[in-house]
């Protein structure tokens, strides 16, 4: 017996200022309704409301979550002018004993009040028998909160994707088992034991990220828990691309990097390889081009290109926004720019929970048919999958392997022999036919 067409959907950020919380599951959208899944769909006022479905947005009920729903909200109807910083100034000041309050009594992070709403909503739609499968996803956990409610007090199917790890490692020892330091940590681990014991299926987005909630959870994939597995998540071709592009090689060599930067996840890394390369090729500093796209640069990305002078060599170029002159969109333009690019840069990070995270954008860069270098740590299934597909690969901290990859990388490009890739991208189809596939599975295993 399969389960039901009818699912209710909580995603706290659905359709949201295009973040990969929300495109995880917005991209999904047109596949599942292929498949015949009826959705109704919960989320915050944050996002755009979808019209192709039932889409209820909820303000969350406690004061941190309302202020920054509000913000939002305002911002999106009516931009961040006077208004904007008028209107969001006042309920700031308003909110702000309220907020102090909820911190000092409860101390999670701000969403988690937003599990109300989507609970007691939920609870009226399963009662009038409107929905036959609970979804949760994220992102924020509150929707998985909702989602453990509304099992427990109806007992419906309930399915979980979990986009980032519930519980955080600091050290390869560290198994997550240890009580976490911070009341927000201690309910996220709380929540991760509950989602194994009470969901019907689970699933996350590497193999790592399934391996210790595993090892934590030892319920998970018994009778008594839940049914438990990896899917990877994929993306949606940019712009519809479904074919690499032959690549014309210009007189720069440009690496570029898309997305957001941050002081574990730093441009610096490339820089500071960048000067013994310029020792020995000199002649390189004329040509090479490092282009940062989509977000401010990090402090130690700025305090580099200061001390080393590549003011010329590191370009920033920020978020780009709608052309006026040709009416492209900002996206249209990425995508340009990916396709130009000689190679994609992939920061994985340094942290320990990298080993149970593979960034999205490396499935975006799948589609441009470039040359990927990634500097990842501890993520042998990222660092297969860029094998298999043929890749510049450094381990984060190795200077050494990020110094030999660049020289490779200028080498190539000299002789015009950069890496040229398998066209193996990854869709969201596999995904949503995996998930398809895998929960009719185990509900048939279950009979």
């Amino acid at each position: 017996m399969s389960l039901g067409k009818r699912w209710l959907i909580l995603s706290h950020g659905f359709n949201m200022d295009g973040r990969a919380a929300s495109q995880t599951i917005t991209d999904k959208i047109p596949y599942l309704l292929e498949a015949g899944i009826k959705p109704t769909v919960f989320s915050a006022i944050t996002g755009i409301k979808d019209r192709r479905f039932p889409h209820q947005q909820f303000l969350a009920w406690g004061p941190a979550a309302f202020r920054f729903d509000f913000r939002h909200w305002i911002a999106n109807q009516y931009g961040r002018g006077i208004f904007y910083k008028v209107t969001t100034g006042l309920v700031s000041l308003f909110l702000a004993p309220f907020i102090a309050l909820e911190k000092l009594c409860l101390g999670y992070s701000s969403q988690w009040s937003w599990a109300m709403p989507a609970f007691v909503n939920g609870l009226k739609l399963i009662k009038n028998q409107e929905i036959d499968v609970i979804y949760s996803t994220g992102g924020a956990w509150s929707a998985h909160l909702a989602g453990l409610w509304l099992k427990k007090k109806t007992g419906l199917p309930w399915i979980a994707e979990i986009h980032d790890p519930l519980v955080i490692r600091h050290h390869p020892q560290d198994q997550g088992f240890d009580k976490p330091s911070n009341r927000d940590a201690q309910f996220r681990k709380y929540l991760e034991r509950q989602i194994c014991k009470y969901a019907d299926d689970v699933w996350w987005f590497t193999d790592g990220a399934l391996h210790y909630a595993r090892t934590r959870n030892p319920v998970l994939n018994t009778l008594g828990g839940a049914r438990g597995f990896m899917v990877l998540p994929g993306a949606e071709p940019p712009g519809g691309l479904y074919a690499a592009k032959p690549h014309t090689y210009s007189d720069k060599l440009n690496l570029c990097h898309f997305g957001s930067l941050a002081n574990n996840r730093s441009l610096s890394t490339i820089l500071n390889a960048l000067t013994p390369l310029l020792k020995k090729y000199p002649e390189a500093r004329q040509f090479m081009r490092v282009h940062a796209y989509g977000a401010p640069l990090d402090s130690l990305t700025i305090a580099a290109q200061s001390s080393f002078g590549f003011e010329e060599v590191l370009i920033a170029h920020g978020r780009l926004e709608k052309d006026p002159l040709t009416g492209k969109s900002g996206r249209e333009q990425v995508l340009e720019r990916m396709q130009a690019a000689d190679v994609l840069i992939l920061l994985h990070g340094d942290e320990e929970w990298c080993a149970e995270y593979i960034p999205s954008k490396f499935y975006e860069y799948l589609w441009t048919g470039r040359p990927i270098w990634a500097i990842t740590h501890r993520n042998d299934q990222l660092d297969k999958m860029l094998q298999e597909r043929g890749a510049y690969l450094s381990a984060e901290g190795d200077t050494n392997s990020v110094a030999k990859a660049l020289e490779a990388i200028w080498l190539d490009w000299q002789s015009k022999q950069l890496i040229e890739p398998k066209w193996l991208p990854i869709g969201v189809d596999q995904a949503v036919k995996q998930i398809l596939n895998d929960i009719d599975f185990n509900q048939q295993e279950r009979q």
